[in-house]
């Protein structure tokens, strides 16, 4: 048996396939399981990317039935039931179970990435993280220099779960955690824009938690603005309608995703998105041997399709093996069905929504939310070292206001911060003396 991908479905399937007569083998790209909802923490430097993430065959090593390989399935040959790795070998399977996931969509303007990055990987989270804590380091020199910056303003484009859990920990960070860290600028002066093209944030959730989570963000002082589609996104600044500019040291992109590329080399039918079409069972179409789980699987229940969210990945991953367990046994296979126990975002210091359908049901806002959702995600991370961690990390940040995963890594540059007003390209030739009677004259009075 082959399972591609090892998040949520891949991995809850492996574990549970450990007891069943079957040889199992897990390939992904990375040798990592990834805790997808607390990304955001990683991105803000919150927390370091150990303590959300783990070795994928450190989780399965009990599972003596099971093999990790870290390779990429490249293509699948349906009918003679083999997968191809790009490593140019090929592997015989008897069941195929596909969970790679989902990726960002910027709604055919690819060329946005570079400028505004999304959040899908631990890779993403770094790379956010170097860019929101480099735009205040930049503005510390730039004051020092001259004696102003440009105004410090942090758009995210997109108000679903993503996009709000990034606008409220940027906030929080400027306004709680760094406004003490530097002499020359003030932090908690920065500017958090929240844009949304559709009528309100969170639309998945119901309409009073929206209008909940608007009015937590608001307290928190983020800008946020519905019906606004960005039409344009370059370095330094992004457009909104035809002729709204708005300056942006950092752009963060939380507004659409697009299945795995590897949903439409299976040949099967899939929808708008990419996402595969499957029958109650998780199967394509005139395909019992293939089972597609998590973001990647288009499944519907109840007339609705089923969200591509960590709760329903680990459910189907589970699934995904009772069947197997049936066909081994004789016995028919079982539709799934998704049972949803609810969902939370959380936005800031005490603010998040939760919606909560288990074991009651329940529309809760603030502190009693933020507390459920720091409750379930420490129940939910991988390995007991991962969730003392990250709960004493928590605890020490809530009390302290510091927060000890701040730093940068890689390039100095920031991908539009010489387009801000009053920015010059950096010099050449000789070097800046910060002694000289120019400088001096400008410089911030201490």
């Amino acid at each position: 048996m082959l399972i591609v991908g090892g998040g949520f479905a891949g991995t809850h399937a492996a574990k549970a396939l450990a007891e069943l007569p079957v040889d199992v083998t897990v390939v992904d790209r990375r040798n990592h399981f990834t805790f997808q909802p607390l990304l955001y923490q990683v991105a803000l430097a919150v927390l370091s990317p150990a303590d959300i993430a783990a070795p994928i065959r450190t989780i399965l090593r009990n599972a003596k039935n099971v093999e990790v390989l870290m390779d990429e399935v490249v293509g699948v040959d349906l009918e003679k039931r083999q997968a191809m790795f790009r490593s140019r070998v090929a592997m015989d399977y008897d069941y195929l179970v596909v969970a790679t996931g989902a990726t960002h969509s910027y709604f055919g303007n690819d060329h946005w990435a570079e400028v505004a990055p999304g959040l899908k990987t631990v890779e993403n989270a770094i790379e956010i993280r170097r860019r929101v804590l480099l735009a205040f380091e930049l503005a510390e020199r730039q004051m020092l220099e001259t004696g102003s910056h440009p105004p410090l303003n942090f758009v995210i484009v997109g108000a679903g779960p993503t996009g709000v859990e990034l606008a409220g920990a940027i906030t929080d960070i400027a306004k709680h955690y760094m406004r003490h860290d530097f002499r020359h600028i003030d932090p908690t002066k920065a500017r958090v824009l929240l844009i949304e093209g559709g009528p309100r944030v969170l639309p998945s959730y119901p309409e009073d938690l929206s209008k909940r989570a608007v009015a937590q963000l608001k307290g928190l002082g983020v800008e946020v603005y519905t019906n606004r589609k960005v039409s344009d996104i370059q370095p330094g600044y992004v457009m909104v309608g035809d002729n709204q500019k708005i300056d942006a040291v950092v752009t963060l992109w939380a507004a659409g995703v697009t299945a795995s590329p590897l949903g439409k080399l299976l040949g099967v039918e899939t929808d708008k998105r990419g996402a595969v079409m499957v029958n109650q069972t998780l199967n394509p179409e005139g395909h019992p041997e293939l089972f597609v789980c998590g973001d990647l699987a288009h499944f519907e229940q109840d007339g609705a399709q089923v969200p591509g969210v960590a709760q329903p990945a680990m459910q189907m991953g589970d699934h995904v093996a009772r069947m197997i367990e049936a066909d081994l046994a004789g016995k028919p296979r079982k539709a799934f069905r998704y049972f949803d126990k609810g969902d939370m975002a959380t936005i800031g210091r005490q603010a998040a929504v939760a919606k909560i359908e288990w074991p009651f049901k329940a529309h809760w806002s603030g502190l009693p939310a933020w507390l459920t959702w720091l409750t379930v995600h420490i129940f939910f991370l991988i390995g007991f070292r991962n969730r003392l961690v990250v709960m004493m990390q928590w605890v020490w940040q809530y009390f302290t206001f510091t927060r000890g995963a701040r730093l940068i890594y890689g390039d100095q540059t920031l991908v539009g911060w010489t387009e801000q007003p009053g920015v010059e390209a950096p010099m050449k030739g000789e070097p800046l003396d910060l002694n000289s009677p120019e400088v001096v004259a400008d410089r911030p009075a201490s």
